[in-house]
């Protein structure tokens, strides 16, 4: 499937905002997890030379992705209630966050950001213990048993799409249950969580015969919610869904791509008149 992208300059400035020492964060992740005085430095070699990992890195028949259209999007965040209310997350670390900024010309838009699952995620790269990985199906997983609540991961996600459980919860979720009832547990106390494209529907849709992005119950909380239909979620594999056919019509981004993260989340960036 081809894709028609383009480079142009969103502001804050360039996303500063959120990802202003992203670069730089990740560098440290990586010589912290590898250096000579790393305590997990010989087992993260070990972990990258291994071939046959349980949690191989081999392309799938389907690759899940999402579209995010900047002009459609009025900052309702009805995405990051309905995500926090089925997944029943923390409201002060929302997996999905809406921010408002000005393009060039002065045009208010909206920007809004869940995990960008990478194909090559820094975040699975400095991982010592292997509790994330990609899977087949392009998804980056968090496996919360395996998590030893280093960090690092956080530190080098270039997106700041990972959030740090320091406590154990007993707090009431406000979101529900007008947004949704959670639909899965509770991350217990010293893992790192992230959006997971509500990958517990996309499980269920192998065994239901649903597909994502068209069933409503085998598609992410977030993308169902939208009153505008500002995103989009779909197999970017295959040509006939309405994903790759957005992508193949329209001029798209992806986040800090000089980074080379190979993000399965696609941005149409903002139509502006002269």
């Amino acid at each position: 499937m081809s894709k028609k992208q383009v480079k142009i300059k969103l502001n804050r400035r360039d996303f500063a905002k959120i990802f202003g020492t992203a670069t730089g964060s990740a560098v440290a992740a990586y010589l912290v997890t590898t250096g000579p005085l790393s305590p997990f430095g010989e087992l993260k070699r070990k972990q990258l030379s291994t071939q046959d990992s349980e949690h191989g890195p081999e392309e799938g028949e389907q690759h899940w992705g999402m579209v995010i259209d900047l002009n459609k999007c009025i900052g309702c965040e009805y995405c990051m209630r309905a995500c926090t209310a089925v997944n029943d997350v923390k409201t002060d670390k929302p997996w999905n966050i809406v921010v408002d900024d000005r393009s060039e010309n002065g045009h208010k838009y909206f920007f809004s950001r869940p995990c960008l699952h990478c194909n090559h995620a820094p975040c699975v790269e400095v991982c010592p213990v292997h509790a994330t990985y990609v899977r087949e199906d392009g998804i980056v997983v968090m496996d919360y048993d395996r998590c030893i609540g280093c960090r690092y991961c956080e530190v080098a996600c270039p997106y700041d799409a990972r959030k740090f459980n320091w406590e154990a919860r007993d707090d009431e979720n406000p979101y529900v249950p007008t947004w949704g009832s959670p639909e899965v547990e509770r991350r217990p106390r010293g893992v790192v969580e992230k959006c997971t494209f509500c990958i517990h529907r996309i499980d269920k849709a192998r065994e239901e015969g649903l597909t994502p992005g068209l069933d409503r119950e085998a598609t992410p909380a977030c993308v169902n919610v939208c009153p505008v239909e500002a995103r989009i979620f779909g197999d970017l594999n295959d040509p006939d869904t309405e994903i790759s056919k957005v992508l193949e019509r329209s001029p798209s981004i992806r986040l800090r791509e000089e980074l080379g993260t190979d993000a399965s989340v696609y941005y149409i960036p903002l139509k502006e008149e002269a």
